[in-house]
């Protein structure tokens, strides 16, 4: 598969939410950060965010995200994929609701991919984190 073709199906397995099914497009150990300030990754409002590095955490990070928003309240806009050989620029937006606190937020994203024999090596998202932050934090 190219490159395209391997973000195009992560895309459509994360749309249908199943974070096993997910995972498989990984390969064991990969380099997956997310651009947050060292000191929010793991707080207990948001523990999906911190960085990663095996495909079981690829899964729980999936799990986690389905866990603490509201399905039903959240939409995805893929705006412009780009590829350039193995690597891949997904740009877009996050629309989310937060399930401890009911809180809506917008998140604007772009997603940097490494594709390598059909699977993903490299996962770096960077994202509106105090967005996400404030739909979380308690009044």
């Amino acid at each position: 598969m190219s490159t395209r073709e391997v973000v195009e199906e992560l895309l459509r397995r994360i749309g249908d939410g199943d974070s096993e099914r997910i995972a498989e497009m990984y390969v064991e150990h990969s380099d997956w950060k997310l651009d947050w300030p060292e000191a929010e990754h793991g707080r207990a409002a948001t523990p999906w965010i911190r960085h990663r590095a095996t495909r079981a955490d690829a899964a729980a990070h999936f799990r986690q995200i389905a866990e603490h928003h509201v399905p039903e309240e959240a939409g995805t806009v893929i705006e412009r994929v780009l590829v350039d050989g193995d690597d891949a620029v997904v740009l877009g937006e996050i629309r989310q609701t937060a399930r401890s606190t009911g809180r809506a937020y917008r998140s604007r994203f772009a997603l940097h991919l490494t594709v390598e024999d059909g699977l993903v090596t490299r996962h770096h998202i960077y994202e509106d984190s105090l967005a996400v932050a404030q739909a979380f934090d308690r009044p």
